[in-house]
């Protein structure tokens, strides 16, 4: 009888540590919204312009870490990676203008594009057998969401006893210490050389030939919008628009006393009702259609953030809409690259998902930045989060005619 694949294996497992410290950081930097603002008496605009920008380096370096991986190798990227990471956040820890902090963004994005999901998932993926490739795709998102539970509350508690800045270099270190995880880290063997070279080309080719990938490309844009907004500016949106935590209550008898604590809070619930909702979309893929999944996600989320923004926020609305968001959160990711290793293969799903991925990060530069700038000029949040509204029901749309086979003329990964 033929032996079943186990899921749980080291490639996975380190994969998971690299995503959830990799994602942990970058969930944090909502939290340093106000305390840089008040440092440096700064616009909103000013360090949201920063993250809008680590967003799209994100997006821009996605696919080239999925090339490089294909190329010298996943641990060689994952290593640089993490480098160019701790270095922008040792770098952006001694800004003190804005200039300074967007320049650096830049490396952080990079930095987060070689330890994040284009280079991890297509690991994950060939490493995987056919029955466990969803889910274990599902897995590695879910780790993301846990790093996000504990990102944004851990900057919190940093901040009670170290500067902006030192908090800044405790996360590089950490950062850097996934360096040592790597030697467990042992995927199947790439292409040769000769393949990739004879064969890349042609396949980006047919995918940017092929109507699906154009439409699976636009549909993400309104994830990575909605994802990098809220991750932003959600913390410093309840800070200073949420109604009282009432003293005797149940979050305030649980140490939750003030609004920023609750924005943290909020952050750190999307995270934890995630690992559940993209576990389920993990499940759900491997036995439904993974284009009306995508479609029906979208439409919840812009259901949920409608509702939200039409009533008045609470410290119960804002709770709610974590935990309901939470649960359609990074539920797209193994959908969509699992979509892509589908139709596409899987020699090339770092490079043709890391495409995809950035725009998902034009859309994460644009919510940051448009967040940011509307709110210098009309003093809500109110506009920008309508928009997110909107595109968001475009994507439920746009996915509903894509083409759910294997594109004709692909070898077989």
């Amino acid at each position: 009888m033929p032996q079943r694949t186990p899921m749980f294996t080291p490639v996975l497992i380190v994969s998971c540590i690299i995503i959830m410290v990799s994602f942990a950081v970058r969930a944090s930097f909502g939290v340093f919204q106000i305390p840089i603002a008040e440092e440096f008496n700064w616009l909103r605009a000013e360090f949201s312009l920063a993250i809008a920008i680590q967003n799209l380096a994100w997006g821009i370096g996605q696919p080239i870490f999925g090339a490089m991986a294909e190329k010298i190798g996943d641990k060689r990227a994952i290593i640089i990676g993490a480098v160019v990471y701790a270095v922008g956040l040792v770098l952006s820890a001694n800004s003190t203008t804005p200039i300074e902090h967007q320049a650096y963004a830049w490396l952080v994005g990079f930095g987060i594009a070689g330890t994040g999901f284009g280079v991890i998932l297509a690991v994950v993926g060939r490493a995987a057998s056919d029955e466990n490739r969803s889910m274990t795709l599902a897995i590695v998102t879910a780790a993301g969401s846990a790093g996000q539970v504990f990102g944004a509350p851990v900057a919190e508690w940093l901040l009670t006893f170290l500067s902006w800045q030192n908090t800044f270099l405790v996360f590089a270190a950490v950062i850097l210490s996934l360096i040592l995880t790597l030697p467990l880290m042992r995927a199947p063997a790439m292409a040769s050389k000769a393949e990739l070279e004879e064969s890349l080309g042609q396949i980006l080719t047919k995918a940017f030939k092929d109507p699906s990938y154009t439409l699976i490309f636009l549909g993400f844009f309104s994830c990575g919008y909605q994802l990098a907004f809220i991750t932003a500016h959600f913390p410093a949106f309840v800070t200073e628009m949420c109604g009282p935590i009432l003293a005797g209550g149940v979050l305030h008898n649980i140490g939750i006393t003030t609004t920023s604590a609750l924005g943290a809070v909020a952050i750190s619930l999307i995270g934890l009702a995630n690992i559940a909702g993209t576990l389920a979309a993990g499940w759900a893929g491997k036995r439904y259609s993974k284009k009306y999944l995508l479609a029906g996600i979208y439409a919840a989320r812009t259901v949920v953030a409608g509702l939200f923004i039409l009533l008045p926020m609470t410290p119960v609305t804002v709770i709610v809409f974590s935990v309901a968001m939470g649960s359609l959160w990074l539920a797209t990711v193994p959908l969509t690259s699992g979509l892509i290793a589908h139709i596409y293969g899987l020699r090339y799903m770092g490079t043709l998902y890391g495409i995809i991925f950035f725009s998902h990060q034009m859309g994460s530069f644009l919510g940051v930045w448009l967040g940011g700038r509307m709110y210098d000029a009309f003093g809500s949040y109110t506009a920008v989060w309508w928009i997110g509204v909107g595109i968001g029901a475009f994507s439920a749309v746009v996915h509903l005619p894509v083409r759910e086979r294997r594109l004709e003329g692909l070898q077989t990964a």
